[in-house]
């Protein structure tokens, strides 16, 4: 709930653009970017200022063309953008201030309990992988996301929304054992029942359903972290429509947004 202390608390008026990074903020990342190359030709522009193009053209929404002047070129932070992208360097991150996050909060670094859902957007002109998804009529993309009981970011996952829940949400559970082995339940809508997401790996799914009198829209226990979830990320207007020619892309800019939320969380508790 906005308040005049929580608007003090989340002003970020006095930067140059409100994506840059704080010293509090870069200071949690910084241990985790790439090292400079000890031969060669030095780097020109510090790896905080390629974060903040990259934030700035994720929370904007723009081409990369259209990046300020005052930044690096556009050039340049695409090229980091990609080695980021293929390296998974966001997700590697996210992992990282995941647990630190948790621990701050008192709890186990690892998670035992999750919620999955997804969530369907349309693409661009862009091109790539894409499909109809009949139940909400569009042609896009669908983003699985697993969360936590906070709705931290645990595992994402695009495809194209072609893709049923049901089928979607085994590979979604299988790439969260290895980085999230303690995982033992998680809780999904009625979209996810069937043998194909219960016998997908060893986590127990629940079902959380709708009470029988219900009418219009109720929050669901459990299901409205994930939705929570959605909601932060879609403040970032890239993330609006999927406008990435590739997957990778996609995913590499999902989980940055994840980044951008729990270093904001973690540096405004140090």
């Amino acid at each position: 709930m906005w308040t005049p202390a929580t608007r003090r608390q989340h002003n970020r008026e006095s930067l140059r653009y409100e994506t840059d990074m704080m010293d509090a903020e870069w200071s949690l990342i910084a241990p985790l970017m790439p090292t400079a190359c000890p031969t060669g030709r030095p780097r020109k522009w510090p790896l905080r200022e390629i974060v903040n193009a990259i934030f700035y053209v994720m929370r904007g929404g723009i081409g990369w063309r259209l990046l300020p002047s005052d930044f690096p070129p556009r050039s340049t932070v695409f090229r980091w953008f990609c080695l980021f992208r293929d390296t998974c360097l966001f997700e590697k991150i996210n992992h990282k201030l995941l647990m630190l996050d948790r621990e701050r909060c008192g709890r186990e670094a690892s998670p035992t309990a999750s919620i999955i859902d997804s969530q369907t957007v349309k693409t661009c002109e862009s091109g790539g992988p894409r499909g109809y998804d009949a139940g909400k009529k569009i042609k896009g993309r669908k983003r699985h996301a697993l969360v936590d009981t906070d709705g931290r970011a645990l595992v994402l996952y695009p495809h194209p929304a072609s893709i049923q829940d049901r089928d979607g949400a085994g590979p979604v559970l299988n790439a969260s054992r290895r980085p999230f082995p303690f995982i033992r339940k998680v809780f999904a809508d009625s979209g996810y029942q069937g043998p194909r997401v219960a016998e997908a790996t060893s986590i127990a799914v629940e079902i959380v359903k709708r009470k029988p009198d219900q009418v219009g829209f109720a929050v669901q226990p459990r299901r409205w972290v994930v939705e929570r979830f959605f909601a932060w990320i879609s403040r970032n207007r890239r993330l609006w429509k999927d406008a990435e020619a590739t997957i990778e892309s996609a995913t590499a800019f999902l989980y940055a947004a994840a980044v951008m939320i729990l270093v904001r969380r973690i540096a405004r508790h140090q």
